[in-house]
């Protein structure tokens, strides 16, 4: 969820991606013997005490974090960071319901974050002989690019069944239900919105059939998550919705078997964190992507979290071809990170004020703190390209 992540020293290597060091981020074990006690983590999310690890000190090799959300209305999510990286994750574990996720972790200092908890941070030493570790280039930039399709990949499918969800509320009758289900949806969107730009084909524009905003294409072409919203937030009607929603759910699939056939090269990654901070700065900050809901600093956490994955992918590398840089970019998105969660509340749904709240002082103070990582960020590209 949004980014209120601070930088972390990586001190393991070996646990650069999801993929190729640590395991999955769904529900499964690992090779280790992950339901062993010694490889167990017990997870208690309440609200009166945030978010509790029953021990914070493991051996390399695999650990299942077992969630259970007692009564913590406000958190239902839990990850395991490296840095800015995460490594694993379990989302959606709302109150009274539980879930797990497994990893594979090397000698290091982690944390476990579960945003909105009243202890957010748990750190997490793991101890123990590290893997040997191929720190080639070449090897970071595969670890970097591999580990961000996995992290793609994992938040379409999440987008997938949230706009399922979307669409059963949209065949019921409660508007207020089908109001927080739009809002559950966009996160997942807005993490991965530069992917979604990357599929036109012919008269096909995906990212204009989910998320184009009125007036972005013909009346006749309009559809997507805003139409959707114009109904629910501006008409408050569930009238005539159901459409809107099924076709959704026929497009995010689409995206997503379209995505899943994809790789990516470092300059991708570079250019998409570009692309979704410059998605803040046309449309977030001037409140015009969320006209009738108004939840745009929803859509801009996501987008800063996307983009701060995609960074935080490369950064292995790009400490290697520009310590400086990366330095300035890794404290630029923390300063980022810090102005955006001035703007988080409980006092709705969204998790964040409405846009309306915000005045003249906020809009400059977003702007800038998005331009202070834009500008360093636009010289990554051309960095890693040449690696």
């Amino acid at each position: 969820m949004p980014s209120a992540r601070r930088a972390v020293p990586v001190l393991s290597l070996a646990c650069l991606s999801v993929v190729t060091a640590c395991g999955t981020s769904s529900g499964g074990t690992t090779d280790e013997p992950g339901e062993a006690g010694a490889h167990v983590a017990t997870v208690t999310i309440t609200a009166a005490k945030g978010c509790e690890l029953n021990r914070t000190d493991f051996a390399a090799g695999g650990i299942t974090f077992k969630i259970t959300n007692k009564d913590a209305t406000g958190v239902s999510e839990v990850e395991l960071l490296s840095g800015e990286r995460i490594l694993g994750e379990k989302e959606n574990v709302p109150a009274g319901l539980g879930g797990q996720f497994a990893v594979r972790v090397d000698a290091g200092t982690y944390h476990l974050y579960c945003p909105g908890a009243v202890t957010e941070r748990t750190p997490i030493t793991v101890t123990g002989k590290a893997a040997a570790v191929d720190d080639s280039m070449a090897a970071l930039i595969k670890q970097a690019t591999t580990g961000y399709k996995q992290y793609v990949d994992t938040q379409l499918g999440y987008l997938l069944t949230a706009t399922r969800k979307l669409a059963a509320a949209l065949h019921g009758t409660d508007l207020a239900a089908a109001q927080r289900a739009y809002i559950a949806a966009r996160p997942f969107y807005e993490k991965v919105e530069a992917v979604a730009e990357s599929f036109v084909n012919g008269t096909q524009n995906l990212d204009a059939d989910i998320d184009a905003r009125a007036n972005d294409v013909p009346p006749s072409k309009w559809s997507g998550f805003h139409r959707i919203e114009k109904g629910l937030f501006l008409d408050k009607s569930l009238a005539g919705m159901t459409k809107w929603g099924d076709k959704l759910v026929t497009d995010v699939t689409t995206l997503v078997a379209k995505a899943k056939q994809l790789t990516y090269t470092a300059p991708d990654l570079a250019n998409g964190a570009q692309g979704l901070l410059d998605e803040i700065a046309a449309s977030k900050i001037t409140g015009e992507e969320e006209r009738y809901s108004h939840i745009d600093i929803v859509d801009m956490a996501n987008n800063v979290e996307g983009a701060e994955q995609a960074f935080a992918q490369l950064e292995p590398a790009l400490r290697t071809i520009d310590a400086n840089l990366a330095g300035t970019i890794g404290a630029r998105f923390k300063a980022l990170d810090a102005v955006v969660d001035k703007y988080r509340t409980t006092a709705n749904p969204s998790g964040y004020v409405l846009y309306t709240a915000l005045n003249d002082t906020d809009r400059r103070a977003l702007a800038a703190a998005v331009k202070a990582v834009a500008e360093p960020l636009s010289r990554v590209a051309g960095k890693v390209a040449t690696a």
